[in-house]
């Protein structure tokens, strides 16, 4: 989306056109390649590990018709591409993944047909451009075991695989790697070698994962991947996954990467969905500046290879986009777009929700009441947002006292979701909501 387009849309209840976290950025001398959060797509919710250049090809289209003009715009292939073999949400004891003579990983000419010759997922990447949208890629943490096993050289080095590989350092959830031990000569150079290929294939956004957890032993390779899109010279956006990162390393993850998983794996279901309010209490201070707590993405719509809808009921879908929007967690789709229905496509594309998430500023929990969560954040142009949650299970009103967010006497309210004004509050900023319900306003100091 261009800078106008997405001005635009912003503007939708804002008076500000620059941003909060890029003028930050702009004061510590950096410029972000995420001053907002991320807006996208990603295959893992709807494809598990299966999906092929013609399914992207399909539902990239889908993306760009329908998601782009409300800011969605990177499209990512997650795991698994390298394996002509992949099925389902579960791996392949043994895999056997395509690689180049040095052990990096090369879609799977079965599934990508346009990768065949080397030429990588360059050709997918330019069609995806061509729609407007940003390309993105998922890659495990760490170098091929089947490259180890070959012991297949470094480019541009004496080395080899075996010299560099940590063959004790290993995903607990996944058999394609080995970690890198960035301690000898030559590990470097070979992630160097990985992130100037994706910058050659033209990607944008790369999710790297088994990074998160366990933190401190795996930092020295987030220090390296870090470094090596740098060196690559193309911008990739850099997402660690998956969580729980933990919170007092927070420094560390905001100078390496511009977004980071929370959690593990995030499905539909409530408790999953209640567990990250606390979460994103914790990760409160850290957000903005070009740095994003991540909640992971969103599971709506079809799911699951196709086998069901989401089971979030739509108090809970407008919950989940409730939170994600306040706490400004990087919105990233994960259901099938080739079967999106018209109450999921207006739950993402409402422009004065996404607003909030996009263009908010001091964003701030406020733990008050058991049963029920509160959110507030400073809206551009004046005024404040507030976010209201019952996460009980029976109905209840949920309230928040004017002079928690700096307001007192009569305010003005706008409910974001419905899109019009409500009746004038005072004293508090008050709703009606069922279980597991939320409310997102704006609210604005009468005069």
């Amino acid at each position: 989306m261009s800078g106008i387009d997405r001005r635009t849309l912003l503007a939708v209840g804002a008076a500000a056109a620059v941003l909060p976290d890029v003028a930050g950025a702009a004061q510590r001398g950096t410029r972000s390649l995420a001053p907002t959060p991320p807006m996208g797509w990603n295959s893992w919710n709807s494809f598990a590990t299966t999906i092929t250049e013609a399914q992207a090809i399909e539902t990239a289209g889908i993306m760009a018709a329908k998601l782009l003009p409300a800011g969605y715009d990177i499209f990512t292939v997650d795991i698994q591409w390298y394996d002509p073999d992949a099925k389902s949400y579960d791996y392949n004891a043994k895999p056997v993944p395509v690689m180049d003579g040095n052990g990096r990983l090369l879609p799977a000419p079965n599934r990508f047909p346009s990768s065949a010759s080397g030429a990588g997922f360059a050709p997918l990447a330019a069609k995806v451009h061509a729609l407007g949208l940003r390309f993105g890629i998922h890659v495990m943490r760490g170098i091929p075991r089947l490259a180890v096993e070959r012991n297949l050289p470094v480019p541009g080095t004496s080395y080899h695989a075996r010299d560099i590989a940590d063959v004790t350092s290993v995903c607990s959830w996944n058999p394609d790697m080995y970690g890198v031990d960035m301690r000898k000569p030559g590990a470097q150079a070979y992630y160097d070698s990985v992130f100037a290929q994706y910058a050659r294939w033209g990607v944008d956004f790369v999710k790297v994962d088994d990074m998160s957890r366990p933190y401190d032993a795996h930092a020295p390779e987030i220090e390296a991947v870090a470094l090596a899109i740098k060196r690559s010279g193309r911008p990739m956006i850099l997402s660690l996954s998956p969580g729980e990162t933990p919170v007092i390393r927070a420094d560390h993850v905001r100078r390496h990467a511009e977004m980071w998983r929370i959690a593990d794996d995030f499905w539909d279901e409530w408790p999953q969905l209640a567990a990250q309010f606390t979460r994103f209490e914790n990760w409160s201070p850290y957000i903005g500046g070009g740095r994003w707590p991540d909640g992971d993405m969103l599971p709506l719509g079809r799911l699951a290879l196709g086998a069901r809808d989401s089971r979030f009921t739509p108090d809970e879908q407008r919950t989940l986009m409730t939170l994600w929007s306040i706490v400004r967690s990087p919105l990233i789709m994960g259901g099938d777009l080739r079967h999106l229905d018209a109450a999921t496509l207006a739950l993402l594309t409402n422009p004065e929700v996404i607003a909030v998430n996009q263009a908010s500023s001091d964003n701030r929990p406020h733990i008050l009441e058991d049963g029920t969560r509160l959110w507030s954040a400073t809206a551009p142009g004046g005024g404040q947002y507030v976010a209201l949650f019952n996460t009980s299970a029976k109905p209840r009103r949920v309230a928040l006292p004017l002079d928690r967010i700096g307001l007192r006497g009569t305010v003005r309210v706008r409910d974001l979701w419905a899109r019009t004004a409500l009746a004038d509050m005072w004293d508090a900023v008050a709703q009606d909501l069922p279980p597991h319900g939320a409310s997102l306003l704006r609210v604005v100091q009468r005069r």
